[in-house]
Formats: structure tokens, C-alpha cells, sequence
């Protein structure tokens, strides 16, 4: 039996490569992707576990064309990506254990002082400064710290990842943009992994999805590398402002 219908899984598409565009710039893709997996008739888990599935390959390519532009080396970020992997599934199995409900309530808080962080205070360009926290320590807290989150409970975590890169390893947004990308990949795959256990993805559809977030993080991260934080910093803030509203509707 087909998952979605030929005509469904062509919108899919589509909604994809706009998702895989947004989110090689500012991150929040599945604010696009979810609600049109849930609309094309996923249950909620295998919507999540399908998002998944295609937002991989969304990720992966944006850190492709980033790396090719020089604008982050993937050999220095193979160690923490693997710990953002482990972290994502320790996260995605305390989903259980864990008050999730209680810390959706602060996401929407914590994702608009995001937005106006990056909207209102100065000096936030494409520039480096001196980083605050050494490679070890920020590998070793700050990473598997997001990609818990990422693994339990996910919205946002790819702007929470890019001001970690700006606030604590002096990245200026350019920058802090590209090395977001592998991260947040290999925490969505550490989560589909655990999902996978307890979910049934739609794997034909995520995979035809994720060939349109390939497409779409490419066109995203050219665009990104040609104009930096004059582009980034504006969706930035649309985007995570965006994700604190549509959680604040879903619980009224």
C-alpha cells in the first residue's frame, strides 16, 4: 500500500525543497515539513519520524556547501558530530522520562528571546570574535547539550546551535551558520535512530523529500554565502519567532 498518492508526494517535494532552503540559512525546515507531513496523513510519531528522515539530507547538504565555500573544515567537526549523535538518542529515549510537556511551555519564551538576541543587539555580523569556551569544553557541553534537546524534544534547536557558535566560539553568523549544519544533522540522525524504534517513518517519502531538501539547502546556502548576515539575520528571527507562535496556537 502507497504511503501518499503521486500527487501528494509531489507537493511533499516541493514543501521540502522550500524547508531544506529556509533551513540551510536560519534552521527551522520542520516548521514547513511536519505540519505538511500531518496534512498528507502521518500520524503525529510518524510524522516526526519521517520529518527526520528528510531533514538529514537537508543538513548534509547545506554542510556540503558551506565546507565547499570554505567556510567550515567537516574534519574538525567529526567529533562533535558523533557526540551530538549519541546525545540525540540519550534525548530522544528520556522522552518518557523527562516533563516534556512542562519544557514546551518555556520553548516559545526561550525561542523570541532568540529572535530579538539576534534582532536587536549590535555588533552581530559576519565577523569572528574571541571565542569564550575552548573547542573541548564547547564539544563536550554545549553539543550534546542542544542535540539532547534536539533527541527529546526538537523545535529550534538549530538557531539554539547557531547562538551557542556566536555567544560561546566567537563565530561571527556566517560562519556560525555552517558549522550549525552537521551538527543538526547528525542529531536528526541520532533521533531518527531512536524514533525508528518506536515509530514507523514513511521511508519512501522522506527519502523522496530529502532529494528536495538537497536542492533546496543548496540554493539556501549559496544564497546565505553571497549575502551572510544581511539574509541570515532577518530569517533568523522570522523563523524562530514564527515557531514560538505556532506553539503557542497549538496549545490554545
Amino acid at each position: 500500500m502507497p504511503e501518499v498518492t503521486f500527487d501528494l508526494l509531489g507537493l511533499l517535494v516541493m514543501a521540502a525543497v522550500f524547508a531544506g532552503f529556509v533551513d540551510s540559512i536560519a534552521g527551522g525546515g520542520g516548521l514547513i515539513t511536519l505540519p505538511a507531513l500531518v496534512l498528507a496523513g502521518a500520524p503525529p510519531v510518524t510524522a516526526i519520524a519521517t520529518n527526520k528522515v528528510q531533514g538529514v539530507f537537508g543538513a548534509v547538504s547545506a554542510a556540503v556547501a558551506y565546507a565547499r565555500r570554505g567556510l567550515v573544515d567537516p574534519r574538525r567537526q567529526v567529533l562533535p558530530a558523533a557526540i551530538a549523535f549519541v546525545a540525540s538518542i540519550g534525548g530522544a529515549l528520556c522522552v518518557s522520562l523527562l516533563p516534556t510537556d512542562t519544557l514546551r511551555l518555556g520553548l516559545p519564551i526561550l525561542l523570541i528571546a532568540v529572535a530579538v538576541f539576534f534582532a536587536l543587539k549590535p555588533g552581530i555580523d559576519d565577523l569572528d570574535r574571541a571565542e569564550r569556551m575552548r573547542p573541548f569544553v564547547f564539544n563536550i557541553t554545549a553539543v550534546p547539550a542542544i542535540a539532547a534537546y534536539d533527541g527529546l524534544l526538537g523545535p529550534g534547536a538549530g538557531a539554539f546551535y547557531m547562538l551557542a557558535f556566536v555567544m560561546l566560539s566567537g563565530r561571527g553568523v556566517l560562519k556560525a551558520t555552517a558549522h550549525t549544519k552537521l551538527l543538526n544533522a547528525a542529531s536528526n540522525a541520532g533521533g531518527l535512530c531512536a524514533f525508528a524504534l518506536i515509530a514507523s517513518p514513511w521511508w519512501v517519502t522522506g527519502l523522496c523529500m530529502g532529494a528536495g531538501q538537497i536542492l533546496g539547502a543548496q540554493l539556501g546556502a549559496r544564497l546565505a554565502a553571497g549575502r551572510g548576515a544581511r539574509i541570515i539575520k532577518p530569517l533568523l528571527v522570522v523563523v524562530t519567532t514564527a515557531m514560538a507562535l505556532r506553539m503557542m496556537w497549538d496549545w490554545l
